[in-house]
């Protein structure tokens, strides 16, 4: 597992939407019932009762996007590690499916799952950002969020969990940071390393992550978290990249600082420094007096 933390690759303007994305993501967690703050006197079966109707009433349920089953009911009992916990929660009759979606990407399951994604974008963001320009960014951030999550809702149909989170929507910046950057140094952290900075390619640590999320889908002998749509960071991953390929592949992208070729290198395709031109040649001034003529006047 690899957590990257910086990357050597600098943008020409500040990340406004990226930092505006993070803002939004940790007031509206904040303001949750998820969040902790603010129940410290609530029984704690009320408390679950009330995150549980949280994610029922704001979540992304692919049921109700694509199974065309209405809006799902919140369970009646809800498993929690003290035991089960009987909740009279009622259904939205309000609820705007397609609009849960939109929702959903600025929810949280919790301090980690928020930090995680947050991280991400706050690492990858900025350049994909600077390089798409602001308000192409936005749309970008939030139709890739709506792919994911429908892309996922139509591999499970029939599944009445919500989806909640960002992770669809990052993992099409990774994908797309993933073209557009594939050799900008990552500064990642490896735990079994006690936690070392280490440095490596994009490629490398964005390449690993989708690697990684697939096996998790497959549940090929790894240690995936069961709760977590790793088919809709897939999907997403995959839309990030393909788009950045079909809207860059004919252009050149900014050189990364690793792009740029050493001084001296051969096939440089230009200069690191000015050379001036060579100073032009002067020829020599004629000589005095000219040959052949009289030196004086004896001659």
């Amino acid at each position: 597992m690899l957590l990257p933390v910086h990357d050597a690759n600098p943008v020409r303007r500040t990340p406004v939407v990226t930092y505006a994305l993070i803002v939004l993501n940790v007031v509206i967690f904040l303001v949750s019932p998820l969040s902790g703050f603010g129940s410290g006197d609530v029984d704690p079966e009320a408390r679950v009762c009330a995150e549980n109707g949280y994610y029922y009433e704001y979540g992304a349920i692919p049921k109700e996007l694509v199974g065309g089953g209405g809006i799902v009911d919140p369970p009646d009992i809800v498993a929690t590690e003290r035991g089960p916990v009987r909740c009279a929660t009622a259904p939205d009759p309000d609820k705007i499916p397609e609009l849960s979606v939109l929702f959903a990407m600025f929810m949280h399951g919790g301090w980690v799952h928020l930090i995680g994604n947050m991280l991400y974008l706050y690492v990858f963001g900025n350049n994909v950002e600077d390089r798409m320009g602001r308000g192409h960014f936005t749309l970008f951030y939030l139709a890739a969020g709506y792919l994911a999550t429908y892309g996922f809702a139509l591999l499970n149909p029939g599944s009445a969990q919500p989806l909640v989170g960002a992770s669809g929507a990052i993992a099409a910046v990774l994908g797309a940071y993933l073209y557009l950057y594939p050799k900008a140094r990552v500064t990642s952290l490896v735990p079994l390393l006690l936690f070392l900075p280490l440095r490596f390619p994009a490629w490398a640590v964005l390449g690993f992550y989708f690697v990684l999320q697939w096996l998790y889908f497959q549940g090929l002998g790894v240690n995936g978290d069961a709760d977590v749509a790793y088919s809709a960071h897939l999907v997403g991953f995959a839309a990030g990249f393909v788009y950045a390929w079909a809207l860059y592949h004919r252009r050149r992208a900014p050189r990364t600082p690793v792009d740029a070729p050493a001084p001296g290198a051969s096939g440089a395709s230009e200069p690191l420094v000015h050379a001036f031109p060579a100073a032009p040649v002067i020829p020599p001034p004629p000589t005095y007096p000219p040959p052949g003529t009289p030196s004086g006047p004896n001659g």
